[in-house]
């Protein structure tokens, strides 16, 4: 079981951050100065990822992943029906397989970019990843990832993305990476959706070619109490991409469910 490091900024309402498998926790850098003003942010950092732990065991599955998250922040105090867990992407499935296991200790769930399984074609895309990364190093994936994650129009208007993302990813446990890759291949969330009684929010981007916004869609329809928005003209990571949308769609239901 990994120890993961939790970055702690802001006042209010407890607010878990766990990001993408293609970033880290500074891709809610552009979000955290608009959130940390109304919530206390607890942005995890994934198993090797910035000084977590790396993971122990190469055939790790999303819910060991989720229970590292969870020993994680319980260790850390933060829990209870007033902390709101969000992930954007492989984070996203770590908190769905969080809230089915322990959703008791844990209040709104936010499910950014995410679903409860992949398509054949969409898992093999984890398993060219991982073998990439086993055989060549985290460099190896760099323009794939930056395709992942960002739309062309993004890239066109933001020239320094690429170099930007392979500065992160070459910071990432080569092992944890290809892990994490190969859990995201083989989960199916979709027995474990009933267990979930949170209140959820699942927001996906129009232009999201990694998770597309009929995984979201599919994955609140099979949730008791699911809201689903779709934010236009966005990929896979709203807060680097579409951060004031992003915040806004946070916030709007936060505001809500919290002070219900």
């Amino acid at each position: 079981m990994s120890t993961l490091r939790i970055d702690r900024e802001g006042s209010g309402p407890p607010l878990v951050l766990v990001h993408s498998l293609l970033t880290d926790a500074r891709a809610f850098d552009l979000v955290a100065p608009r959130l940390s003003s109304r919530f206390a942010l607890h942005r995890v950092w994934l198993p090797g990822f910035g000084g977590s732990e790396p993971l122990a065991d190469r055939s790790s599955t999303l819910f060991d992943v989720a229970e590292s998250v969870r020993r994680s922040l319980q260790e850390a105090g933060v829990t209870g029906d007033g902390v709101a867990v969000l992930g954007n992407g492989f984070g996203s499935f770590v908190c769905v397989a969080l809230a089915a296991a322990h959703g008791h200790l844990f209040g709104p769930l936010i499910v950014a970019n995410g679903g409860a399984a992949f398509s054949p074609e969409r898992r093999a895309a984890f398993t060219t990843m991982s073998d990439l990364v086993s055989d060549s190093g985290m460099g190896a994936v760099v323009e794939v990832a930056v395709r992942r994650i960002f739309t062309g129009e993004y890239l066109e208007a933001h020239p320094t993305a690429v170099e930007e993302r392979r500065a992160v990813l070459l910071e990432i446990d080569p092992g944890s990476f290809a892990a994490s890759c190969r859990a995201l291949r083989d989960m199916d969330l979709r027995p474990h959706l009933g267990a979930i009684d949170n209140p959820t929010l699942v927001i996906s981007g129009a232009a999201d070619t990694t998770t597309p916004p009929e995984m979201g869609d599919e994955l609140a329809a099979s949730l008791c109490d699911a809201e689903f928005v779709v934010l236009e003209h966005c990929g896979h990571c709203p807060p680097l991409e579409r951060p004031t949308a992003f915040c806004d769609a946070v916030e709007d239901y936060l505001v809500r469910k919290l002070t219900a």
